[in-house]
């Protein structure tokens, strides 16, 4: 059996010093104002953690490697709020003052013995210890990067698990030693040696495993997943694929690494070759309880809950071009995440278009159209640095409205000029980091020359417009047809409500010969046009954007964004306010009928079953849209009448599942499931799939809707219970 090492020895030790209460922590009188930004950059790493699975801690020291921006002796890193620094010192033994930030825990200020100037390299050693799983002081309130319990673990860069600098922008070497229950495998970035066994600390504790990872080429690194996971590797035209999967799910691995080859071929092709030879990215799956997915460099992360057989496409495409825009291409500061963020969710939608032609990317379009009006007055894309990181209105702001700007500027450029600007942009920033002020410049001397008669392209206002302002316009038109001598002629009005908007238009009129179409230059709030046509206009035939090239409102997307808020606040436990959100979409939309369901649902888990029953009853009555709402209103109301004793009236709605004929997420399975047995509220053998969940699950939910991603198609949120006993 290998010897533990001194180092390892502190760390268990420290570990149960921590349990005990006995820690020394360093004092300092006043606290510390923490400087604006970062005096010193960290650039390579020695970290060395022990996962305490059962405590669900992590005991760990990290030699930091730091470069002065400028003079001074302060050192600011950031670091995980639940984390217990006990001991900050130098390589040499000489212990320094620290202190938390008190407006700003997130941020650990370190005195340095001495000031150092501008290129200085100074080291230092941090000792910490303690939780890193809480949502609620987790770096971004309400999402978890981090989680360590009995049967698996994950530490996402982002928790700020070990001292960082300059995030999102830094770049940085490291070698990161994990030690974990013998029984987990540990995959992560960088190069893997194989483990070491180690004993435990008590025979309790039986055999440990020590997990290196060698990052040696600098990046964001420092993302690893733990548990029961089994490698397959696979190699599919040309490209080295290893997946990691629980054993039971091992079938499934090359039906992803497929379909990552496909997305890693369109890819390079349309941005420009990832490394010198074919990109080697490992997927491995991670559990449930945080984000849906996750990319970091040569890693890509999917979350259990969306693994299955078929791989979700849109996730992995979006996933893989995070490794061309977020990891070779990082932002120069959390205000230019646009670049990167919006930039590979567009992707996304280019892949989808590449796979499924144009439905491909209108699908997409609308459901990042949906995204952006969840939240896209909060703030505008340059000022994403007051968003926290993955939170639902960064998914807004940055990633769906993001996503949506970069394909007006694609309609405005073309399809070869932006093509061509991507490809440029890659080459000119790869291992470097970017700015919005630079993708401006390089996509100014891209616009094209425009046909005579239609409006010219000002991208300065476009930029201004979409990038530094809030607020969608929403378009309304008046108009009146003259017949001419040489055929029609309309004049009409466009209407909008945001006083600075400047850009063109495009305006479709359907005759009853060929349908025509014209560019209209719409600035400020009423633009006058006048369109003159051959064939006589059809009524109600003259359409705005006719192609959805644009980022703008309307009843019906007003609508599905504030049923999607309501989903977003459901899937987090928070039915109260979900509710009122249902209710705005219902105030405008009195007949919509996945608004009745989802607020029936809400009312549901809160158990009020008589205002649960009537909401699903509305549902029923409604527009049937989308349909698999009908099959699941009769399914619930069965389970409403089985919780209140009338099994009768419970297997009436039961039946009527089975007669609807959808079978959308299991509903069948439900309806037959309870046909069989009455329902009750620690039922169990619910349809197979997966729902929005925290780790410990119970009673599985059932899937989405096959082929949807958007939660609008998930016919059940419900947030699965926490298990305690875990």
């Amino acid at each position: 059996m290998p010897r533990t090492t001194n180092r390892q020895a502190r760390l268990r030790v420290r570990h149960v010093m921590g349990t005990l209460g006995v820690v020394l922590l360093a004092a300092i009188s006043a606290p510390a104002q923490a400087p604006k930004g970062y005096p010193f950059r960290a650039t390579n790493y020695e970290v060395e953690v022990v996962l305490h699975t059962e405590a669900q801690t992590l005991t760990g020291e990290a030699k930091v490697d730091f470069v002065a921006k400028e003079v001074s002796r302060t050192v600011v890193v950031e670091l995980h709020p639940d984390l217990n620094v006990t001991s900050v010192r130098t390589p040499a033994g000489q212990k320094v003052t620290f202190a938390r930030d008190n407006n700003s825990p997130l941020l650990l200020t370190v005195a340095m013995p001495e000031t150092a100037t501008p290129g200085k390299q100074v080291s230092l050693i941090f000792e910490y210890t303690g939780p890193i799983s809480s949502e609620e002081d987790s770096p971004t309130k309400g999402v978890r990067f981090a989680s360590i319990d009995k049967t698996s673990a994950f530490l996402l860069m982002p928790a700020r698990w070990f001292p960082l600098t300059d995030f999102p922008s830094n770049r940085y070497t490291g070698t990161f030693k994990i030690q974990v229950p013998g029984t987990f495998a540990v995959v992560g970035t960088g190069k893997g040696d194989s483990p070491t066994i180690k004993p435990g600390l008590t025979k309790a504790d039986g055999d440990q495993a020590e997990y290196v990872f060698h990052c040696d080429e600098p990046g964001p690194v420092g993302s690893f997943v733990a548990g029961a996971l089994q490698l397959t590797p696979a190699q599919v035209e040309g490209y080295d694929v290893p997946v990691y999967t629980p054993p039971t799910q091992a079938q499934t691995a090359n039906a992803y690494a497929t379909s990552l080859a496909h997305i890693l071929s369109y890819f390079t092709e349309t941005f420009g070759q990832l490394d010198t030879g074919a990109p080697h990215i490992t997927i491995a799956q991670m559990p449930d309880g945080s984000l849906t997915g996750f990319s970091a460099p040569g890693l890509l992360l999917v979350s259990a809950r969306l693994w299955s057989q078929k791989p979700n496409d849109m996730l992995l495409s979006q996933l893989a071009a995070a490794e061309w825009w977020g990891d070779h291409v990082l932002p120069a500061s959390a205000g230019d995440v646009w670049v990167t963020g919006g930039l590979s969710h567009y992707a996304e939608a280019m892949y989808a278009e590449q796979s499924d032609g144009i439905n491909g990317l209108h699908k997409s379009l609308e459901d990042f159209a949906v995204g952006a009006l969840m939240y896209e007055d909060t703030n505008a894309i340059s000022q994403a640095g007051h968003l926290g990181e993955y939170s639902d209105r960064y998914e807004s702001v940055v990633n769906d409205k993001g996503a949506m700007v970069f394909h007006m500027l694609r309609a405005e450029l073309g399809d070869d000029n932006f093509n061509s600007l991507l490809k440029e942009f890659y080459k000119k920033y790869d291992g470097k980091t970017a700015s919005i002020d630079e993708f401006e410049k390089m996509a100014g001397p891209k616009v094209p020359v425009q046909p005579k008669g239609d409006p010219p392209i000002n991208l300065v206002s476009f930029f201004s417009q979409w990038l530094n302002s809030t607020g969608v316009p929403e378009f309304r038109m008046d108009y009146i047809t003259y017949r001419t001598p040489k055929g029609f002629k309309v004049v009409g009005k466009i209407h909008q409500d945001l006083d600075t908007f400047r850009m063109p238009v495009e305006v479709k009129v359907d005759t009853e010969g060929n349908p025509e179409t014209k560019k209209i230059l719409v600035t400020g709030t009423t633009s006058d046009f006048t369109f003159e046509t051959f064939g006589r206009p059809k009524p109600n035939g003259i359409t705005i954007d006719p192609n959805n090239n644009l980022l703008k409102s309307s009843p019906k997307l007003r609508v599905r964004a504030a049923v999607a808020r309501g989903e977003s606040l459901a899937q987090d436990g928070k039915y109260y306010e979900a509710i009122q959100e249902y209710q705005r979409a219902l105030d405008l939309a009195p007949t919509n009928s996945l608004a009745h369901f989802r607020e029936a649902e809400a009312l549901f888990y809160q158990k009020n079953y008589q205002a649960a029953a009537n909401a699903f009853r509305a549902a029923l009555g409604g527009d049937n849209d989308p349909k698999w709402t009908e099959v699941w209103s009769h399914v619930y109301i069965g389970k409403i009448y089985d919780l209140l004793g009338q099994r009768e009236r419970a297997v009436n709605e039961y039946s009527l599942a089975q007669h609807v004929n959808d079978d959308t997420a299991g509903a069948q399975q439900e309806a037959a499931l309870y046909l069989k047995k009455p329902y009750n509220s620690d039922a169990t053998a619910a349809a197979t799939g997966p729902s929005a969940a925290t780790p410990g699950a119970v009673a599985p939910t059932p899937a989405p809707a096959p082929g949807s991603d958007t939660a609008g198609d998930k016919p059940v949120l419900k947030k699965r219970p926490v298990d305690n006993n875990n």
